[in-house]
């Protein structure tokens, strides 16, 4: 396993209670096709296999073939597939699934390359189909300034992707902040159907 899969391994404890509160947003039937954005060490993945019920189709991606060989090694289901690939050219057909999530990746992007990969996202993922993102984020004013303070190579940089998801079309329908571990906000939205006006719905603080 390559050092920086191996820090990043170590770290996931701090990111379990949000890849959890993803899961349970997300939550994929067993009919449905998954693709995780970034899926680092599989951690996101980890907390999917622990579900009963479980999607179709479950795709891992990663441009990281170190971070991808590590997910491998923690007994994930022999049929979930783990595919190189970089998220602002995902190597999909349009509307190829029903779920999508990217954990811990769009904050880590800076607007224009962040603003791609969230279009690509867009693309691969059916009308009405949903998607779940996990940014560093906190509605607590001190943990929020320690978070703007930290420097900007640990990518902890506080991020609320909620108005860049709507203007690639897809609306925000909840949100929750997660304390527990790194302080994180996770939001589910959902690809418009084109021929439908846009309802606009509040979002969940």
């Amino acid at each position: 396993m390559g050092l920086l899969a191996r820090v990043y391994d170590w770290q996931v404890p701090l990111e379990r209670a949000a890849l959890a509160t993803a899961v349970e947003m997300a939550a994929p039937r067993e009919s449905e096709r998954l693709l995780d954005v970034a899926t680092g060490t599989g951690g996101l993945l980890r907390e999917l296999s622990r579900r009963r019920a479980r999607p179709a189709e479950v795709v891992g991606l990663d441009r990281s073939a170190s971070m991808l060989a590590a997910a491998a090694r923690h007994g994930l289901p022999t049929e979930w597939r783990l595919l190189s690939g970089d998220a602002r050219r995902l190597p999909f057909p349009d509307r190829r699934f029903d779920v999508v999530t990217a954990c811990y990746l769009l904050h880590l992007l800076g607007r224009e390359c962040r603003a791609r990969a969230i279009t690509e996202i867009a693309r691969v993922l059916r009308e009405g189909g949903r998607v779940v993102t996990i940014t560093v984020e906190s509605r607590r004013p001190v943990a929020r300034a320690a978070l703007t303070r930290l420097p900007r190579p640990s990518g902890l940089r506080p991020l609320d992707p909620t108005e860049e998801l709507r203007a690639a079309g897809l609306e925000p329908l909840h949100a929750r902040f997660v304390r527990d571990g790194w302080p994180s906000l996770c939001v589910l939205a959902e690809r418009r159907f084109r021929d439908r006006p846009t309802v606009r719905r509040a979002v969940a603080r």
